[in-house]
């Protein structure tokens, strides 16, 4: 496997925060999960044996009520089961689309002293990730077709 992207490097969130975050963004996230989660020694949950999707549902759990405070919604989600065109060793155990109201909605998620505590358990259970910020279309020069 190519190298793990879990959290975003310093460079990267630097790089969202300078983004425009009054307006709408959509938010592509790949997700393959760890075998086993591997949770920091010490932590409570570090004792327990649970898979990465076991992990990833408790993160989900635990950070979706802020999720749903900030604004966030999931326009669709999906379940990968073949890459067509990319990597074909990248393999992806979810796939989904978030949207945020706006950029400051995310980033007031993120900071949020709950989530910061949830999110030991998406740290746990992601083997590797890719979270892709979009602005969404208003101007009607999507991709058609015919």
């Amino acid at each position: 496997m190519s190298e793990a992207h879990v959290d975003p490097t310093r460079e990267q969130f630097d790089a969202f925060k300078a983004l425009p975050r009054d307006r709408p963004i959509l938010m592509i996230n790949l997700v393959r999960y760890r075998e086993r989660a591997a949770y920091p020694d010490g932590h409570p949950y570090a004792v327990e044996d649970l898979s990465g999707a076991d992990a990833y549902r408790r993160y989900s759990k635990e950070s979706g009520p802020i999720f749903a405070r900030v604004g966030g919604t999931i326009l669709w989600s999906g379940r990968p089961e073949v890459v067509l065109t990319g990597p074909t060793h990248e393999r992806w155990d979810a796939a989904f689309i978030a949207r945020y109201p706006h950029a400051g909605a995310f980033l007031e998620m993120v900071t949020d002293p709950a989530y910061r505590a949830a999110v030991v358990n998406r740290q746990a259970a992601v083997l590797t990730s890719r979270l892709i910020r979009c602005a969404e279309r208003s101007d009607g020069n999507g991709v058609k077709f015919g």
